[in-house]
């Protein structure tokens, strides 16, 4: 028992901690929680702010490019009906001794080297992009080469016999549909100007002129690298479409002898033909002029 005592005493003598050590030690401890909460709090707040404006950052920039797309779809419909189209006695004439298949090659031909014309100029002019400049490059490219693919597209439309009903704007809406849908047009379910105006004809035309501003950007490539992949890629691009055109437009080809006056409007004679005179025996002649009857 005597040798227990000793470690009694100590123990008795390790300082046990006071009140006030723990109640200053809790008083931290709760100060730093409440600056860890205010850290985390400040955090939060910028995270949220950051997040809304990137939120309306991004809602801003997709309604400005919306408005883009916009702008140059109705460029592309304001400009259809003033692109000059060769109906198919005009094509026959300009092509002599060819079939359809043979006149629809010369006009990819021709087009394929439209577009890549103008995919050269555009790279040309970006030799040094500004950056500024590049949308309004890359929505004048489009919006030549819609117009020459749009004009190959009705020119097909009238090789392969299926005009488009209707007036010249009511065409134009149809072989936008068809330039937007890369297929031939559907004789018989006809589009009206106004519905086609008012929803999905633009918003076909929005995609379309999105896909082709995305392939479009390697155009813009300095030290006119963009001329040539301009080049090379609207001739692609451009015979790709006509392959499919052609593609739908045989199913629903008609030949050119079952067409009225060869593809022209029945009223009217071919031009630079006199109107046939009536068969003779077929009522009572006139007398020619100065005779008396």
């Amino acid at each position: 028992m005597a040798g227990s005592s000793p470690f009694r005493k100590r123990r008795s003598r390790q300082p046990e901690p006071t009140p006030e050590l723990t109640e200053d030690a809790a008083l931290q401890r709760a100060m730093a929680q409440d600056d860890e909460h205010d850290e985390r709090g400040r955090t939060a707040s910028l995270a949220a702010a950051v997040g809304r404006g990137a939120k309306i950052g991004a809602k801003r920039g997709g309604q400005g490019a919306k408005a883009g797309l916009t702008a140059i779809a109705d460029r592309i419909i304001a400009n259809a009906p003033r692109v000059p189209v060769r109906d198919l006695a005009t094509l026959r004439a300009q092509f002599p001794g060819l079939g359809p298949e043979q006149l629809a090659d010369k006009l990819v031909a021709g087009a394929a080297n439209g577009s890549s014309t103008i995919g050269a100029g555009i790279g040309a002019a970006a030799m040094l992009p500004v950056p500024p400049a590049m949308p309004a490059e890359l929505a004048a490219e489009i919006v030549g080469v819609a117009a020459v693919e749009f004009k190959l597209i009705a020119e097909l439309h009238e090789v392969y016999g299926v005009r488009a009903p209707g007036t010249v704007r009511q065409r134009s809406i149809a072989y936008l549909g068809a330039w937007a849908d890369e297929r031939g047009i559907d004789i018989t379910a006809p589009t009206s100007v106004n519905a086609a105006l008012g929803g999905q004809l633009k918003r076909e035309l929005r995609q379309q002129i999105l896909k082709r501003t995305f392939r479009n950007l390697p155009n813009l490539a300095p030290f006119m690298v963009g001329a040539a992949v301009g080049a090379v890629l609207n001739r692609r691009d451009t015979r790709k479409l006509a392959a499919k055109v052609r593609k739908d437009l045989r199913t629903k080809q008609v030949p050119w002898d079952a067409l009225p006056s060869s593809g022209t409007d029945p009223e009217l004679p071919p031009s630079g033909t006199d109107p046939e005179p009536p068969p003779s025996g077929t009522g009572r002649e006139l007398p020619p002029p100065g005779t008396g009857g």
